[in-house]
C-alpha cells in the first residue's frame, strides 16, 4: 500500500505514520498542509489512499477535501480528525470521502481501517457516527475527551490514561491540550481542577 498523510501536527503525523508503516504500508508520504497535498498528488505520485486531517491549514472544513477531490476525481480519500463531530464524518462521505478515522482509534484499528479503505470499502466506526453529539461528552467535549478528563482527574498520567483506554500516549497528549483549550486551562492541573469544581466528574 503506498499512503499519502496530510496533517499539521509534527508529532501526530510523525506516529501516525510510523504505525501504519509497522502496519504493512510500503510507503508512506507525508504533507504539512492542503497545498503540500496537492503538490504530492499534482506530481504523479500514484496514492492507495490519501488520507487528509480535517483541521490543517488549507481544509476550510470540508472545502479541502472537494477541492482535492475535483483535482484528482479517481483518488480515494479520506478524513482523519481528533476532534470532529459525528456529523462532519457522515457529511464528509456524502461528499464522496471513501472514509473518516477518529485519531482515538487503537492502533490496531487504524491500519485495519486504512487496509479496508485501500481494498475500496468505506469506513466510520459506527459507535461514533451513532453518538448523540448533545450527550457525547462533558461541557461540550467529545466523548473520548471525556474520558480522558476523567483519567486526568483521577491522576493518572498520559501512559496510563493511554493504556486504559487503548491509545497511543500521543493521542493522549493530543486531546489533553484539545480538551484543555476547550475549557479554558492552563495545564492537565488545571483542567482537573475546573472538572472538579463544576461537578463535572
Amino acid at each position: 500500500m503506498r499512503l499519502l498523510l496530510a496533517d499539521d501536527h509534527d508529532l501526530v503525523r510523525d506516529a501516525i505514520a510510523a504505525l501504519l508503516r509497522q502496519g504493512g504500508c510500503d510507503e508512506v508520504r507525508t504533507a504539512g498542509t492542503l497545498e503540500e497535498a496537492l503538490e504530492a498528488l499534482a506530481g504523479g505520485a500514484a496514492f492507495d489512499l490519501v488520507l487528509l486531517d480535517y483541521d490543517m491549514p488549507g481544509m476550510d472544513g470540508l472545502a479541502g477535501l472537494e477541492a482535492l477531490r475535483a483535482r484528482h476525481p479517481g483518488q480515494a480519500v479520506a478524513l482523519i480528525s481528533g476532534s470532529a463531530k459525528p456529523s462532519v464524518a457522515r457529511a464528509a462521505i456524502a461528499a464522496g470521502a471513501i472514509g473518516f478515522v477518529p485519531k482515538t482509534l487503537p492502533a490496531r484499528s487504524i491500519i485495519g481501517a486504512v487496509t479496508l479503505m485501500t481494498s475500496g470499502s468505506v469506513f466510520a466506526p459506527f459507535d461514533f457516527l451513532a453518538q448523540d453529539e448533545a450527550l457525547a461528552g462533558i461541557e461540550g467535549l467529545s466523548a473520548r475527551e471525556s474520558e480522558v478528563l476523567r483519567g486526568l482527574c483521577a491522576g493518572q498520567t498520559n501512559k496510563e490514561i493511554a493504556r486504559a483506554l487503548e491509545l497511543q500516549e500521543v493521542t493522549v497528549k493530543l486531546h489533553v491540550r484539545t480538551l484543555s483549550r476547550k475549557i479554558g486551562a492552563r495545564n492537565r492541573t488545571h483542567a482537573a481542577m475546573i472538572a472538579r469544581e463544576n461537578k463535572w466528574v
